[in-house]
């Protein structure tokens, strides 16, 4: 999470190639830091609720920024589509709301993640890398962005709906 203002900042002020780096090492610490808790039985509860708000903080902070229009110079296909943002954050905003409304009513709380949702999360990270990887070195002219867009677009959509679904069997598990 402490990274997360220095890289929006970095990002913000034209910095890429310093902001690529910071991304990447934010992604291997999270990754580490996952894998330490889970090899050493570490895990605690802070941690469980923590980690996931940390990725979330992270996505929307990065999709918000990539989205601004000035942030790049002569790169093509950036900056990233609105559309593309909308369905990242709306998905984030359909699932809280779900998981709230089902909560209020039902006093379900045994949420977990679905296995879209993780395929999801990680093209999106996969896709951010990729975006400032074009942002560095625009000579790759950026060419599979649309692809990418589609891609990260399309499983938000999916996976957002899907959770629905995956909920609704969690909840009949319980009962």
């Amino acid at each position: 999470m402490a990274l997360i203002p220095v890289f929006a900042s970095l990002l913000f002020y034209g910095y890429s190639g310093v902001a690529l780096a910071v991304f990447f090492v934010a992604g291997v610490s999270d990754g580490v830091d996952g894998f330490i808790a889970r090899r050493f039985d570490q895990q605690s509860e802070l941690g469980t609720i923590l980690d996931p708000i940390a990725d979330k903080l992270l996505m929307t902070t990065a999709f918000i920024i990539l989205t601004l229009p000035g942030i790049f110079s002569s790169v093509d296909y950036l900056p990233i589509p609105f559309w593309v943002t909308a369905a990242v954050i709306g998905r984030d905003v359909l699932i809280v709301a779900v998981a709230a409304a089902i909560n209020i009513m039902t006093g379900f709380s045994g949420f977990k993640p679905s296995w879209l949702g993780k395929l999801s999360t990680t093209v999106q990270i996969l896709a951010v890398g990729l975006i400032l990887i074009a942002a560095v070195f625009p000579s790759t002219q950026g060419f599979y962005l649309p692809y990418v867009y589609v891609t990260v677009s399309a499983l938000a959509f999916l996976s957002g709906f899907h959770y629905i679904f995956f909920v609704a069997s969690l909840m009949k598990e319980q009962e």
